[in-house]
């Protein structure tokens, strides 16, 4: 054909004659793809999302996380996630699960966070019944030996240090605007295990934990990438009527607290000075966090916040990236590209179940404080002016664009999937999403920023805090109600 001899009269924009007639890949009906959730008798709640693939991502969520140690010593959660995967009733050792896992082409993982700790296994999906038992193992017969125990307090001595050692104090700043947020409750409380608790936690205290918290009711068993019926016979199989190692007793009664937003500050004067050794050190720079309370994610009002939080943007002041790396972002354009000597300025979202939190991050030396305190209260007042249609346009879709990047990856949607069924027993799919995205308008911010500067500010101060603004001036000018700057000048004069 590519001569034109077969064919010499017929137009490259006709179909050529004998040939049959294309057809062409489309995409499977939407049905196909809808997160599937199946409640079995003792509560456990068994999720699945369709995806294809030789490869699986299978874990247990459970409704448990350092906000629910008020009752407890803190720092057991930390201790769950380091002793996740080691030795249970059926596997003697780490190394014998790391082998059954190996057979299948498999890895592990345990993350615990304020609110969820999570069991995960990326394996070959024809291992998904070894995997499953695995979980179930893992999850409710941990032998929890002295030994592990010991191991684990050494490693968590270490982590400890290690995160006051590092260059980068973001986990730190994190920990302190929690605290100062939601002073002594709930997501307040440390994700940390602090060092003088880690020779007080011990096998009994574990199991008191987990006989409250670790109850089906409070599990979601999630898989992404297998048939939604094999996943429900494998939980029925290894999660239905097991009596967990800790025994079936009432635990202590679980703790419902709702998260109350304090607002105040945590300061740590700390010698940043030696930080980074070597031929280039990092500059000894103070670090300043400041947050306002923002939404839970089950409000409407979460897709505002989510679009104002990528409306922030932000990042370091140097960047190898351009237009693709938030160039044109609020904490770029007003701040970094303006002030040279800022070396940080990032907008960061944590949002829960009963409350959130929207904060900005800024790092500069210590002699430039006041004048980076002021700068960053300026943003957050700002927030409630004027929206332009092409900047909440961008920041739309670099929402929508990252959210569809994340959830092309397995163990992401894995997550996803497991998080929103703990949370409201269903899922919202991406499209969804989306669509809530596309819906916000310059007046949904501009309400949003309205209610969120009503309330007092939490403040994280970590470094030289010598040139630092007192607590009440960085209050009184973010509750300026007209907004006018020069106010705002005055009072750090």
């Amino acid at each position: 054909y590519s001569g034109g001899g077969a064919y010499p009269s017929v137009s490259l924009t006709c179909p050529l004659p004998g040939v049959p007639k294309a057809v062409f890949a489309a995409a499977e009906s939407r049905e196909r793809f809808e997160t599937r959730v199946t409640v079995l008798e003792n509560g456990l709640r068994v999720a699945s999302q369709n995806k294809f693939g030789q490869f699986c991502t299978v874990g247990i969520l459970v409704n448990s996380g350092s906000r629910h140690e008020a009752k407890y010593l803190s720092g057991i959660s930390h201790f769950l996630e380091k002793l996740a995967f080691s030795s249970t009733a059926q596997f003697g050792s780490k190394d014998e699960i790391l082998l059954t896992l190996e057979k299948h082409g498999g890895i592990c993982d345990c993350q615990a966070s304020r609110d969820t700790i999570m069991y995960a296994v990326s394996a070959d999906a024809r291992g998904l019944d070894t995997v499953v038992n695995l979980l179930a193992d893992v999850t409710l017969q941990p032998r929890l030996s002295d030994e592990e125990i010991e191991m684990t307090r050494m490693a968590i001595r270490f982590e400890l240090e290690d995160l006051n050692m590092r260059p980068d104090p973001e986990p730190l700043l994190t920990e302190m605007i929690h605290a100062a947020a939601f002073r002594d409750n709930t997501v307040g409380l440390n994700r940390f295990c602090p060092v003088e608790n880690t020779d007080k936690i011990d096998r009994g205290v574990l199991h008191s934990y987990l006989s409250s918290y670790y109850t089906p009711d409070r599990m979601v068993l999630a898989g992404v990438g297998i048939e939604h019926e094999h996943l429900v016979e494998c939980a029925r199989k290894y999660l239905l009527g097991v009596e967990p190692v800790w025994g079936s007793g009432q635990g202590r009664a679980v703790d419902r607290s709702v998260a109350q937003y304090t607002g105040g500050i945590i300061k740590v004067e700390k010698d940043m000075s030696d930080v980074s050794l070597g031929p280039t050190p990092i500059p000894e720079l103070t670090h300043i966090m400041i947050g306002l309370e923002s939404c839970s994610f089950l409000e409407d009002d979460f897709i505002p916040f989510a679009v104002l939080n990528m409306m922030m943007g932000g990042g370091g002041s140097f960047s190898a990236g351009g237009p693709g790396k938030g160039m044109f972002t609020r904490l770029y354009l007003n701040v970094l590209n303006r002030h040279h000597w800022m070396y940080n300025a990032t907008s960061y979202h944590h949002s829960y179940e009963d409350t959130g939190l929207l904060c900005i991050h800024a790092s500069a030396d210590p002699k430039q404080v006041r004048e980076m305190v002021e700068i960053i209260t300026r943003e957050f007042i700002l927030m409630a002016g004027a929206v332009g249609e092409v900047e909440l346009e961008r920041a739309k879709t670099q929402l929508k664009s990252m959210l569809m990047m994340n959830l092309e990856s397995r163990p992401v949607i894995f997550e996803d999937v497991g998080r929103q069924v703990l949370a409201t027993n269903t899922r919202k799919l991406p499209h969804e999403l989306c669509a809530l995205i596309s819906q916000v308008k310059p007046t949904d911010i501009k309400r949003v920023v309205t209610k969120m500067l009503h309330k007092k500010p939490a403040v994280a101060a970590l470094g030289d805090l010598t040139d630092l603004p007192t607590y009440e001036h960085i209050q009184a000018a973010l509750s300026s109600k007209d907004g006018r700057l020069p106010r705002l000048y005055r009072l750090f004069r």
